[in-house]
């Protein structure tokens, strides 16, 4: 078990520091050159092969990109066509402060959009991933991730059992993310720079 404080919600001046860090994560990701994101987004998916390769899921959740994060579209394609048992799933926000669920995707089947205007499959069935590649924000290396406030994979992570791969570049990268009781780590970090099991002790 981490030694890790954790903060209480009316720790104000942790949340601003949290705050902070996200604001900067995402200027960083956001004003970085394209072409230096595709290189990096290459080598976290080639980092992706050998990982999946060893968890094996047959179940698979991934993230439609959203503000600059890493696009593994492609890469869930190619998974999807090693195997025709693999699933690939994606998150659906159902209500704001509720857990989110996971729909079958295929490529090029009808899609809608969420109340963040996030693609999701309109008719996928509900299906419940053995892993899920998670975007990452800004993290640090125990696994505690920061997203975009919401705390939808918080809430999913608590009521669901899964592993979870962490995805993200180094930019993001911190040394305490300062993460609040209700957090949870990661067991999986992959970034441009490898792949990284959680410092969780």
């Amino acid at each position: 078990m981490s030694s890790q404080r954790k903060l209480l919600p009316d720790d104000t001046e942790a949340q601003a520091r949290r705050t902070a860090m996200r604001k900067r994560a995402l200027a960083a990701r956001e004003t970085t050159p394209i072409e230096r994101r595709a290189v990096w987004e290459a080598a976290i998916m080639n980092h992706l092969d050998s990982l999946i390769a060893q968890l094996a899921p047959r179940v698979l959740a991934f993230c439609w990109p959203y503000r600059a994060e890493a696009d593994c579209r492609e890469w869930v394609e190619r998974w999807l066509g090693k195997d025709t048992n693999h699933i690939a799933a994606l998150p659906v926000v159902v209500e704001q402060n509720a857990p989110l669920i996971f729909r079958r995707w295929q490529p090029r089947m009808k899609m809608a959009f969420d109340i963040h205007d996030i693609p999701f499959p309109e008719h996928g069935e509900e299906v419940m991933p053995d892993v899920a590649l998670v975007p990452l924000t800004a993290f640090d290396a125990r696994g505690y991730r920061l997203g975009y406030g919401g705390g939808y994979f918080d809430r999913t992570l608590a009521a669901m059992r899964m592993v979870t791969v962490g995805i993200g570049f180094e930019l993001g990268r911190e040394n305490d993310v300062l993460p609040q009781a209700h957090d949870r780590a990661m067991h999986w970090l992959v970034t441009e720079a490898g792949v990284f099991p959680a410092a969780r002790s």
